[in-house]
């Protein structure tokens, strides 16, 4: 899946959260938005999914611009194409990891628990579907967040901060299922966060600075 984003622009009121904002995502392409506090990454992020909405300019996933879908298709293209993976792991307290993970499939009217064991497996979680959210530990729960993003084979991954509450050694461990996962399916991912190491792994970095412009900075490090 390929992204397109021209001139975006996003006010509240007066104030303005960032102009003049362009890039392109290949498809395939693991790109990193890094930045300081406050410049509008993670409402940049909701704009590229269409959860939010933009002053001026356009995004287009696979040519197909946003602005020119309502509320409906813009949430029914993220069902289908678009995974998300959270700081916070938004993962459902009452519901199990296998039934977290599986969320997607459900939401689709596609549920398949061979796939959703399969993906359990490929992020380390085998034989803990049945344990409740509770139970787990940070990391695990960020793996469950990254298999439920997984599971119905997006074609494009946005995460925000995936690393953010991890220590340093289950941080590594998440960003290399979140890479292996990612290139495994062929999807483009489009990852906002503050860490170096993180952001290291991707194929570009792009600067998100006051003004809000995005700019190339350090090529990634080879992997």
């Amino acid at each position: 899946m390929t992204l397109a984003v021209r001139n975006l622009a996003k006010r509240y009121g007066a104030t303005s959260v960032f102009a003049n904002v362009s890039l392109d995502v290949a498809a395939g392409e693991f790109v990193a938005i890094v930045g300081e506090s406050g410049v509008g990454k993670s409402t940049l992020l909701n704009c590229l999914a269409g959860l939010d909405h933009w002053d001026e300019g356009s995004v287009a996933i696979d040519g197909i611009d946003l602005a020119g879908l309502n509320d409906d298709e813009r949430a029914l293209l993220r069902r289908q194409r678009i995974g998300f993976v959270f700081q916070a792991f938004h993962v459902l307290p009452h519901l199990d990891v296998a039934q977290n993970v599986g969320l997607p499939l459900m939401l689709l009217k596609r549920p398949d628990d061979a796939r959703v064991q399969a993906m359990l497996q490929a992020v380390g979680l085998q034989g803990l579907g049945s344990r409740l959210p509770q139970e787990l530990s940070g990391g695990q729960l960020q793996r469950v967040a990254i298999a439920r993003a997984l599971v119905h084979r997006p074609a494009f991954l946005l995460a925000y901060e995936p690393t953010g509450n991890l220590d340093p050694g289950t941080a590594a461990k998440v960003m290399d299922v979140l890479f292996a996962q990612t290139r495994e399916h062929g999807a483009s991912l489009v990852l906002v966060t503050h860490s170096v190491v993180a952001a290291a792994r991707a194929d570009r970095v792009l600067h998100l600075t006051s003004e809000g412009i995005v700019q190339p900075t350090v090529a990634a490090a080879s992997r």
